[in-house]
């Protein structure tokens, strides 16, 4: 009532923007002294990631560092198996290019006397059945030949595709793992909030935002992870195709030295 005979004195009421802005002033300075104060003590200091990092709980500290750790295998098992790949790639294609000059496989055996590249196993394994068979090229042989290329093939892909599946496990549990360190810290979050008894932002917000880099963290380990591991599964399938041609090629030189005769069988080499 004060506050409107002053207005209605001085004539304000013949001026309308001038009485809005004095009523939102008087309204301002009544209601100032109801607004909750928040402890200096209350207020984060650093709002970046390695702050947060450092205030959060230590559960969530150890959720981060876990998903720290993943992100990091992720990356490493991407350098240690394109390299692996990129060199049993070429060497796979340079024993495929040797076997379509057309070889015979001793030349071959000997070749691949003391190599260990998948390629040259699948060649050692040729010759070891041919001495076991005495040298006797039929139809048996063949499939004995066929069945010792299946069997090398599928150790090498094993071989070849060892530490991928670390891969997908960090995929599919990385973002769950985040999701519990965000949900411990928004638990914490509130019981600050009750033990602080304000539920001002500047109180709450810092909590969650401590909370949710947890997820971050998750998604940045998990993504990497997924793309890497289908990138990975795409050029091994490439890898095991190369293998099966190079067992084409071997199938190829055992058919035409059955339609030769006089032709000994290279031994393995002991």
């Amino acid at each position: 009532m004060k506050h409107s005979e002053e207005i209605r004195q001085r004539g304000l009421w013949r001026r309308p923007e001038l009485t809005a802005l004095s009523l939102l002033t008087a309204l301002a300075l009544h209601s100032q002294p109801a607004l909750a104060q928040v402890p200096d003590s209350l207020l984060p200091r650093n709002l970046s990631p390695w702050g947060m990092f450092l205030n959060a709980d230590i559960v969530v500290k150890a959720v981060m560092i876990g998903l720290a750790f993943a992100s990091l295998v992720t990356w490493t098992v991407w350098l240690a198996k394109t390299i692996e790949l990129r060199v049993a790639r070429s060497r796979a294609l340079r024993r495929i290019r040797m076997l379509e000059e057309g070889n015979s496989l001793m030349d071959a055996t000997h070749e691949c006397d003391t190599a260990r590249d998948a390629v040259a196993q699948l060649v050692l394994s040729t010759a070891r059945e041919a001495e076991l068979s005495d040298g006797i090229v039929d139809d048996g042989f063949k499939e004995r030949v066929a069945l010792r290329l299946e069997r090398v093939e599928a150790a090498m892909m094993r071989q070849i595709s060892r530490g991928t599946g670390i891969l997908a496990t960090i995929g599919a549990t990385a973002p769950f793992v985040g999701l519990f360190g965000t949900v411990w810290g928004i638990m914490n979050a509130f019981i600050g909030i009750s033990e602080s008894h304000t539920t001002n932002l500047a109180v709450v917000a810092p909590g969650i935002a401590e909370a949710l880099l947890a997820t971050a963290l998750g998604l940045v380990a998990a993504i990497p992870a997924v793309v890497i591991y289908n990138h990975l599964a795409r050029v091994i399938a490439g890898y095991r195709a190369l293998l099966g041609d190079a067992s084409a090629q071997l199938l190829l030189l055992i058919s035409r030295w059955q339609r030769s005769r006089g032709v000994v069988l290279p031994r393995a080499a002991e």
